[in-house]
């Protein structure tokens, strides 16, 4: 499932919800697993912001989906404090600092502005980790079972 698709969408999910017409911040979020790409900033007449998409996300993890996002990397706002370190159960901070997207359907060449992030939230961690190790950093959160290790770590 994907909740903020739009027409040049390459996700490819099952379900999609595209604005104006079918609204993923009203819509059920009930698939079993569910990409969220979110807008970054406001939308000033909806009165939304990125953190409507992590409440909705957290919402659909404890409902039982397995949800991954790819937002703006900014631990310091709001958002992350509530909606990512107390409850994502890992994060992966791409190793490419300046993502492409596409703007109608057209690759945008300057890159996101930004650094981004996969968060994931979810019961298989280390799956997230396997598939998400060769872009990023993958860092454990919440509930996350470290395997022991053997030997000095330093």
């Amino acid at each position: 499932m994907d909740p903020c698709s739009n027409s040049f969408s390459t996700v490819g999910a099952d379900v999609e919800y595209c604005l104006p017409d079918r609204d993923g911040l009203v819509l059920p979020w009930d698939a079993a697993t569910i990409f969220v790409n979110p807008p970054y900033g406001k939308d000033m007449a909806r009165g939304t912001r990125i953190g409507h998409w992590f409440a909705r996300a957290v919402g659909a993890a404890a409902a039982g989906s397995e949800v991954i996002m790819l937002v703006p990397v900014a631990p310091n706002t709001r958002h992350w404090k509530q909606f990512v370190w107390p409850v994502a159960s890992g994060v992966c901070f791409l190793y490419r600092s300046r993502l492409k997207f596409h703007l109608g359907g057209v690759e945008d060449p300057r890159g996101a502005p930004m650094a981004c992030a996969v968060v994931y939230y979810g019961r298989d961690f280390w799956g997230f980790a396997e598939g998400f190790r060769c872009h990023g950093a993958v860092v454990p959160l919440t509930g996350v079972v470290l395997p022991e290790t053997t030997g000095t770590l330093f």
